[in-house]
């Protein structure tokens, strides 16, 4: 069951929705169902460390570094 991030072209938000297969996508703010669906960041752990294909911050903080906020 994956995560997806969308864009909301009605009330332009972004967001995070689990989505299942054959679930409608709606915005959680204005229930707007023309939504695009975005191209997520990852990260990764290698040798206790994080790195983000986002560069220095992760998309859920404002962090430079993930040591910082433990993620």
């Amino acid at each position: 069951m994956p995560i997806y991030e969308f864009h909301c072209m009605k009330c332009n938000k972004d967001f995070e929705l689990l989505v299942m297969s054959k679930d409608e996508v709606m915005c959680p703010a204005c229930n707007g169902r023309d939504v695009k669906r975005l191209l997520s960041g990852f990260s990764s752990k290698s040798d206790g460390q994080f790195t983000s294909s986002q560069g220095s911050s992760c998309s859920t903080c404002s962090a430079t570094s993930c040591a910082t906020c433990g993620q």
